[in-house]
């Protein structure tokens, strides 16, 4: 693994109900209000929920040949605005799409290639559902098309684990001991199996991981306790019997090692009527960090072929 994070060109913060969401622009943006010409900008939907940009930075390098790639902080994480003490149920799919609608429109971006990663593809097909106007293009990648089937790949890659990880694990996520320093070893086993491959964690992926154990709130309100114990309001998430109704072009990616297996993707590519995909075979859940230069292939590829035609433009 071997990239350089290019510098941003701008950053900001984009006013959203009365509070900010940070953002970050790789490359330099189309004019306010000027009308969609290729290279369309990407916009970086991350993770978590409530895990931050920083560990997608390297999708910054799909800035090239003019296009520019915009990474922000969803709301209650990272550089945008904390609510601590904000009502639990608060934190919905609505909101995080009313937020992205918000941002473009602070941007004076009306169409952008979306790129979505675990909760940002499950945010990705919600916004293109909502707002079919406003997607040139959607990848999806490393993520479930609903949380049950999330939630049985999860019991059945934990079953998979060598001892003494995988007994572990399932005594004290059946005790909630979430701070038994053995769990900690086991989930690092897990870890370094399904989420990151690549050891010790780059940087900026280790910074992720650090904003979501010092401010917990939207992760514990949408998803739960921890990445295998799902109780928050994502619980009975799906988008499966509305995935027809996606109209924008989609690229759906994940790693031959990814806790998202097969199962969890697969709906995707069944229900979306104009999808292909690609499985990355030395990746777990980031390729854009385990295969850098192949992710940047395969998607950059795909965005660039549905950028805008001169007839379109």
């Amino acid at each position: 693994m071997s990239y350089v994070i290019p510098p941003a060109a701008r950053e900001g913060r984009a006013p959203f109900r009365g509070h900010e969401t940070w953002f970050r622009v790789t490359g330099k943006l189309p004019a306010p209000g000027a009308p969609p010409r290729a290279p369309l900008p990407v916009v970086v939907l991350h993770g978590g929920p409530g895990a931050a940009h920083d560990y997608t930075l390297a999708m910054a390098n799909l800035a090239s040949g003019g296009r520019a790639v915009v990474h922000y902080d969803q709301l209650g994480c990272g550089r945008s605005t904390h609510l601590p003490e904000a009502d639990p149920a608060s934190w919905t799919v609505e909101l995080f799409v009313a937020e992205l609608v918000s941002l473009l429109d602070h941007l004076g971006l009306q169409r952008v290639h979306v790129v979505g990663q675990s909760w940002g593809g499950m945010l990705g097909p919600e916004f293109a559902l909502a707002h079919p106007d406003r997607v040139q293009s959607l990848t999806i990648c490393d993520s479930p098309a609903s949380m049950t089937t999330w939630r049985e790949a999860a019991e059945e890659l934990i079953d998979a684990l060598p001892e003494p990880h995988r007994s572990d694990l399932l005594r004290l996520e059946a005790a909630e001991a979430y701070d038994d320093p053995a769990y900690k070893t086991a989930t690092d086993a897990f870890y370094a199996r399904h989420v990151c491959r690549v050891q010790p964690l780059p940087a900026e992926v280790a910074a992720t991981f650090a904003q979501i154990e010092a401010e917990p709130t939207v992760y514990h309100a949408m998803n739960g306790p921890s990445e295998f114990t799902i109780t928050g309001s994502n619980l009975t998430w799906t988008v499966e019997d509305r995935l027809p109704g996606i109209t924008a072009p989609t690229l759906v990616v994940a790693g031959a090692h990814d806790e998202a297996t097969p199962a969890c993707w697969a709906p995707f590519v069944e229900r979306i009527p104009d999808v292909r995909s690609h499985v990355f075979p030395q990746s777990s859940h980031m390729p854009h960090v385990e295969e850098h230069e192949s992710f940047l292939e395969v998607v950059g590829g795909f965005t660039a072929e549905h950028d805008p035609r001169g007839d379109q433009q």
